[in-house]
């Protein structure tokens, strides 16, 4: 009998947590127990104040996340598919809404849901030898789990309906260089460039970093007006912060500031 092995394996660097999908023997696929299992600790993590960050990440050097598990949509109902997507945006949104900063690493093949799990984070880093695609049409599918939506946001919607409808694989040059990537490194530096990157984000001020993120996320969805307005509220209520009377100090008197999230 095959040993009994975590699907998620969580590890607390704090103040960032990483947390690796566990299935390399079938590149990473997202399952309903895979699911509830980044479900139930990324609700940990939302909670959890002594965490700014989060890292995802896939087991083996070959992939990140493949996506859904074929198998079962091969044999699956209509209805226990929707069921399926329902749980894997529930755990998208999640991420999106987090309250703390999400970097994807993308160590190997990143396709279909899996890529849709890295568009819901703030930031991805992948590996040179990463190949990134939604080629769901190839199979007769869509992507289900955001990536319509997402896609479009991230590079346009010119190249998301050329990658969609053609469910071509780029690498990670292409991925860079249309924006759907922020970073890439060998794969052996893959981690330490994503705690690069952190580190520049980790020094400013928490309460600043979210409400920024807040207003990019909600006001993509509005008009001019209403997104500014969204925009200038949020400028207030950072002003109300202790981390903010410290960073306007900071800044006058030539030195670092000190943040402590309040």
């Amino acid at each position: 009998m095959a040993e009994n092995k975590p699907l998620l394996i969580c590890e607390h660097q704090e103040p960032i947590t990483y947390l690796t999908l566990n299935r390399p023997e079938v590149l990473n696929a997202l399952n309903r127990p895979l699911l509830l299992e980044l479900k139930k600790e990324l609700e940990k993590i939302r909670d959890d104040s002594s965490i700014r960050a989060l890292c995802i990440t896939g087991a083996g050097n070959k992939a990140f996340c493949a996506g859904a598990d074929i198998s079962f949509l091969n044999q699956a109902t209509p209805m226990q598919v929707r069921e399926l997507a329902r749980l894997a945006t529930s755990v998208t949104h999640l991420i999106e809404n987090l309250g703390k900063v999400s970097v994807a690493l993308i160590n190997g093949f990143a396709l279909g849901g899996g890529l849709e799990l890295a568009e819901s984070c703030m930031l991805r880093v992948a590996a040179a030898s990463a190949k990134l695609g939604q080629p769901e049409v190839c199979i007769g599918a869509i992507p289900g789990w955001g990536g319509s939506t997402r896609l479009p946001r991230l590079i346009g919607k010119s190249r998301a309906v050329e990658l969609l409808l053609t469910g071509r694989m780029i690498d990670a040059e292409e991925a860079q260089q249309i924006g759907l990537v922020h970073r890439t490194a060998p794969l052996e530096k893959l981690k330490e460039e994503g705690q690069q990157l952190l580190e520049q984000i980790l020094a400013n001020s928490p309460q600043a970093v979210d409400l920024t993120w807040q207003g990019v996320h909600r006001g993509l969805d509005s008009s001019i007006e209403e997104s500014t307005r969204i925009g200038t509220d949020l400028f207030g209520l950072a002003a109300s912060t202790d981390d903010f009377r410290e960073g306007t100090k900071a800044f006058l008197e030539k030195r670092k500031a000190h943040y402590q999230n309040r």
